[in-house]
């Protein structure tokens, strides 16, 4: 990742542009002669052609400009880039026509034409009623009212009362979307720091939380964007837990809401890529494997769409979320070698979308790699890929730092480093202990791992089958399997015991899941 290309946000925002809004940013300024703007031209252009951001060099470019003016220069150029891209991209969002006829009603308003206002919020109230925008319809109704308290405009009788009425039932409506999600953003927070439930402490403390925040007769709205943060709230809810029944439940009503009403997949794109991916996420964690391919495929199709192309963040979202399901299916049916072929693609997408995404999906996608080469036997480059998780120092997900230290160990026992393996069971059991992230199956692997390279080889295999069966025993334990979703021990050590590939192990497992369930 190239550290100075975030470090200037005029940079970063020129560094976006597309080939048509770069034309039309120029078309845009040239209406206009002033000297001032040939020079944003020169800077926008000078911009464009460097690489990373260099101040000294951009000055260079730019002799005409002396360092003091730079500053002033590059706020006007980004305030007018914005401007420009918002003229281009006005009609490709219903929040921009909104606040576009906003706008609008507003000029016309203080030009003293009243009437003509009026009518503009007529069709902003029905774009935003339609699109169940009621943030906007609140600020339609809040100039109506003003025109119609501040003016005699006959436009319609009882009209104080229609918009006294209509202004109350928004104001509740939104008060309880602003309740559903906040509790949906705060039960996602916890999981990007904490993952799941570690212990009954965590399941208690977050069943406590969402009974006192769930608001009273909630699942009686059918509003559209009431019942998505509500089963958004049910899906983080399930998912901390490992409830993943609930989990596969909630999430499918998400795609649900929807698929029943298709429009909205145009108005709120980011938050049907999210349900897509939690979709996949629910169909592999349970290992439903025909369900997992038949959602892979359309959300692979909706992926080439318009719609997943329209914007940046959906078109990397959509990237994002797809390979990371691609991997997990690799993950799943142990064909770890096949999931390999797609790590230099992954790689050089994410190293082109670098600027839009965050570290906490850099740390999955890390760690996913770094299961792929585990399960594979190349642990050098395991050992590479849980390095970049173990030296992040952003703070996000305790549970995958933990995990990624505990497969590092693995690996360099796989490797046979004797001299290092005592110091890393003593400093991954602190570092997991401190987290409060050891379970019955971590306590159990830190022992096997102490002991066995005192174990002569003749006698390990009875020490395997013993360590097998302690871990077989909490397999479907509550707060063991989230162990198992991390890392798969069981399998592991099954290798060990037959001395074939994980990787095959886990494959025959999943033919035997397929057979017996028919698909």
């Amino acid at each position: 990742m190239m550290p100075n290309r975030l470090n200037d946000t005029l940079f970063q925002l020129v560094h976006t542009l597309e080939k048509s809004e770069k034309r039309n940013f120029k078309l845009y300024i040239k209406r206009s002669s002033a000297k001032e703007n040939l020079k944003i031209i020169q800077l926008f252009d000078a911009l464009d052609k460097l690489k990373e951001y260099d101040e000294k060099l951009l000055l260079k470019k730019m002799p005409s400009v002396e360092k003091p003016q730079l500053a002033n220069l590059k706020t006007h150029l980004y305030k007018q880039l914005l401007a420009s891209l918002r003229v281009l991209k006005s009609t490709e969002s219903v929040e921009l026509q909104l606040n576009e006829q906003l706008d609008h009603a507003r000029i016309l308003y203080n030009k003293g034409l009243k009437l003509q206002s009026l009518k503009i919020l007529e069709r902003a109230r029905e774009m935003a009623k339609a699109n169940y925008k009621f943030n906007f319809l609140a600020q339609v109704i809040s100039l109506e009212k003003k025109i119609e308290t501040l003016h005699i405009t006959r436009s319609m009788q009882d009209r104080a009362e229609l918009l006294s009425t209509e202004a109350l039932e928004i104001s509740d409506h939104i008060d309880m979307v602003t309740k559903l999600s906040n509790l949906a953003l705060r039960l996602y927070s916890w999981y990007i720091k904490n993952g799941h439930a570690r212990n009954e402490k965590d399941e208690t403390g977050v069943k406590q939380f969402f009974r006192e925040n769930l608001p009273a007769n909630v699942n009686e709205r059918t509003d559209f964007y009431e019942r998505l943060y509500l089963y958004q709230s049910y899906t983080w809810y399930a998912f901390i837990r490992q409830d993943f029944l609930m989990y596969y439940r909630y999430s499918q009503k998400w795609i649900d809401l929807y698929e029943q009403q298709d429009a909205m997949i145009g108005v709120e794109t980011g938050h049907y890529i999210k349900g897509m991916h939690n979709l996949l996420n629910a169909h592999f964690d349970l290992r439903n494997f025909q369900k997992f391919d038949t959602v892979l495929k359309k959300f692979e199709a909706f992926g080439k769409s318009d719609i997943a192309n329209h914007h940046d963040n959906f078109r990397v979202h959509t990237f994002v979320y797809i390979n990371s399901a691609k991997i997990n299916k690799h993950l799943m049916t142990g064909t770890f070698n096949e999931g390999l072929l797609l790590i230099p693609f992954i790689e050089k997408k994410l190293d082109e979308y670098d600027m839009y995404i965050d570290r906490h999906r850099i740390l999955v996608f890390n760690y996913k790699i770094a299961s792929l080469y585990f399960g594979s036997g190349n642990y050098e480059k395991c050992i590479d890929y849980l390095h970049k998780i173990i030296n992040d120092q952003v703070g996000l997900r305790n549970d995958l730092q933990c995990y990624a230290r505990l497969m590092h160990l693995m690996a360099h026992y796989e490797m046979g480093n004797a001299e290092i393996i005592e110091s890393l069971i003593k400093s991954v059991y602190r570092f997991m202990a401190k987290m409060e992230n050891l379970t019955v199956v971590e306590e159990e692997m830190f022992k096997f791992l102490r002991n066995s390279f005192y174990v002569p080889t003749k006698k390990m295999m009875p020490e395997l089958k013993k360590f097998l069966q302690k871990i077989k025993q909490v397999e479907n334990s509550r707060f063991e399997t989230r162990s198992f979703a991390y890392l798969d021990v069981i399998s592991w050590v099954e290798s060990k015991l037959s001395q074939k590939p994980m990787g095959e192990i886990i494959y025959n497992k999943y033919l035997e899941r397929k057979k017996r369930r028919g698909n």
